[in-house]
């Protein structure tokens, strides 16, 4: 009975935490690999809900050989960025902007925790990502800290709610974090009126 509580409070607390599972094919997928620019990363990103300060929904993404998105129990879809058993390709400057937009909204705030890694570690944490397989609903946090701690990063608990592993997240070395918040409800554009982000020394990018 206590357990059945439990399952549903995370489901009212995850909202953002639940999907079907989605197979794009092989070839679509090697169609729209991107790789950015610049050092090989991890990034953690949390919906945080502006009222009352809980996470909505957690995703990892990671910059190597190509970046993706594991975005387990995810809602986010778009055309031009095929997924597979909750890993999304194709994640190009264009994407991440849709993909940020889509979840930061007046009611939730996305948060951005960046650590750079060896191109080894990236390449660790993609074959774990893919080798998951799709996430059940309400289980975002389960799976983004069961995939952190298989790549090494032990000092990340094991959590299902995405405020506590973003402030676990917050203690690892290096971490440089930025808030990006969204006051309007139009068509995907981090460029337009309402857009802002803040980074961790408070510094405000945007209108």
């Amino acid at each position: 009975m206590i357990r059945a509580v439990v399952f549903t409070l995370l489901l009212s607390v995850l909202g953002a935490c639940g999907a079907d599972s989605v197979y794009a094919p092989i070839e679509e997928v090697n169609r729209r690999a991107y790789q950015a620019p610049g050092p090989t990363t991890l990034t953690l990103m949390t919906a945080i809900n502006n009222r009352s300060g809980a996470g909505g929904h957690s995703a990892l993404m990671v910059s190597g050989s190509q970046r993706v998105i594991f975005d387990p129990a995810g809602t986010w879809w778009h055309p031009t960025a095929p997924e597979r058993g909750d890993v999304i390709y194709g994640i190009t400057p264009q994407i991440l902007d849709f993909y940020i937009d889509y979840h930061a909204r007046p009611t939730y705030h996305m948060v951005m925790q960046e650590i750079d890694v060896s191109p080894a570690v990236a390449e660790r944490v993609i074959q774990l990502m893919q080798a998951h397989g799709p996430a059940n609903k309400a289980t975002c946090g389960q799976s983004v800290t069961g995939i952190l701690q298989e790549a090494g990063f032990t000092s990340i608990r094991r959590a299902w709610y995405p405020d506590r592993i973003m402030k676990n997240f917050a203690q690892l070395p290096g971490v440089r974090e930025r808030k990006i918040f969204d006051d309007t409800v139009d068509e995907h554009s981090p460029e337009r009126p309402g857009v802002r982000a803040v980074t961790d020394d408070g510094i405000v990018f945007g209108n």
